[in-house]
């Protein structure tokens, strides 16, 4: 992958992981909550949070001073 297509991947795995934090929040508040449901949501959360990580240290690699 080129640099423009990582950018446009992070800038749609960032939104997706805004997406299941709203999703998580609502579904947390509902009075009938879906503990399975939710855990299924963190856990994609987490797994995207991960690979936007490895996405932006493909972007930014570290400078050795």
């Amino acid at each position: 992958m080129d640099e423009a297509e990582l950018k446009a991947r992070l800038h749609v795995m960032t939104q997706e992981h805004r997406d299941l934090d709203a999703a998580i929040d609502a579904l947390a508040r509902s009075p009938t909550a879906d503990l399975l449901q939710i855990a299924r949501l963190k856990k994609r959360k987490l797994r995207l949070k991960d690979e936007i990580a490895a996405i932006n240290d493909l972007l930014i690699p570290d400078i050795i001073a």
